[in-house]
């Protein structure tokens, strides 16, 4: 029959295809990451004063030196292990966050350096760092004016 109802062939669409749309934000995540590389940034530079003397100077903050010969120094004066623990601990007892910078020389046995470490850090020195010198030797001692 020609003006018979017809049936519908539509169906109902139960989901939608976002294939295009993973497509496209990969491409997208793709670009944004390779030209993230070429953004300039802005910065901005500031000119710091200086102090007059021209030497950075650091609140506690102690030198102890070993060297090659196994003499111990403690802001360039030389002292026995048991003066250095006495001076460390004066130090810390004027500044509790005193630094300590501890220098050794390269052919100094290892067990040596650990006991330099640990007279420091055994008097309350918590924070320091190691400088391991070819031929560690004290800075010279300051003079009194």
């Amino acid at each position: 029959m020609a003006g018979g109802a017809q049936q519908d062939n539509d169906e109902e669409i139960t989901g939608i295809n976002v294939t295009p749309l993973v497509d496209i934000v990969l491409v997208l995540l793709i670009i944004f990451m390779v030209t993230a590389n070429f953004i300039v940034r802005e910065t901005v530079e500031v000119d710091l004063p200086r102090a007059a003397n021209g030497g950075e100077t650091v609140q506690g903050l102690v030198n102890v030196v070993l060297d090659k010969q196994g003499k111990l120094y403690f802001d360039g004066a030389e002292v026995s292990e048991a003066d250095l623990s006495r001076k460390v601990a004066e130090a810390v007892a004027k500044d509790k966050d005193t630094r300590a910078i501890i220098s050794a020389d390269q052919t100094i046995a290892y067990g040596q350096v650990m006991r330099l470490i640990d007279t420091v850090k055994g008097q309350g020195i918590a924070k320091f760092a190691l400088n391991i010198e070819k031929d560690a030797a004290p800075a010279a001692a300051p003079t009194a004016p």
